[in-house]
């Protein structure tokens, strides 16, 4: 029997960006399949989150991403350009983004045509791995969707017809993630247990073999 798990991830969280590989490969050797549920980021949430939180929040952050990035062995760069823009000046997030909105409806749009978690990973490792400048320009999306098996100008046509609804499916999205047991990405609910965090796969996957996961 298939084993299924709602997984909550956000194109800004470089830690989402961290577990998609090896979501991928358990997907690829065991009997799993995960229900993408794309979300926009707390930043663009609660747009004063970072405001309110402990400087030492910031700086263990920084040090903490690039050692996990090193530990599971992925190249990691702080993005350029940011998916979420920030008002330096009152370091808080304006309402109109540039990016974020996009990449988001992508996600959904992507899911819903039965290939998101590939779309995850090639969008995460283009904007994250640090190996491509300008991830937002020429054709570096439309490559990485053509790679997870899409058409970027297709799905581009229905982001913009269907924003509103997307939108919509979207916030469903971070109700239920909320309801799943955390605010935060990557989330991974199986079983109705929430494994928050890309250090928390061990965990998921040992929780899985429990419960019966099996090899293809």
């Amino acid at each position: 029997m298939t084993l299924r798990y709602d997984l909550y991830w956000s194109f800004r969280s470089p830690y989402s960006y961290l577990v998609t590989p090896r979501l991928v490969a358990l997907e690829k050797a065991y009997d799993v399949e995960a229900n993408v549920r794309v979300v926009y980021p707390i930043a663009v949430r609660q747009p004063d989150f970072f405001v309110h939180n402990d400087p030492l929040w910031v700086t263990y952050f920084m040090r903490d991403v690039f050692r996990s990035a090193e530990f599971v062995g992925l190249p990691l760069a702080w993005a350029d350009p940011d998916p979420v823009a920030m008002d330096r000046k009152t370091k808080t997030y304006p309402k109109e983004q540039p990016y974020i909105h996009r990449l988001t409806r992508l996600g959904q749009a992507a899911t819903e045509r039965g290939r998101g978690l590939a779309f995850l990973a090639e969008v995460s490792a283009l904007i994250w791995s640090g190996k491509v400048k300008n991830w937002h320009e020429g054709d570096h999306l439309a490559r990485a969707a053509r790679r997870a098996g899409l058409d970027l100008a297709e799905m581009d046509a229905a982001v913009t017809a269907e924003a509103e609804r997307l939108d919509g499916v979207i916030a469903a999205s971070q109700e239920a993630q909320r309801e799943g047991g955390h605010y935060g990405v990557p989330l991974m609910v199986f079983d109705g247990e929430p494994f928050f965090g890309q250090d928390r796969f061990d965990q998921l996957k040992w929780r899985m073999l429990r419960k019966g996961l099996v090899k293809r």
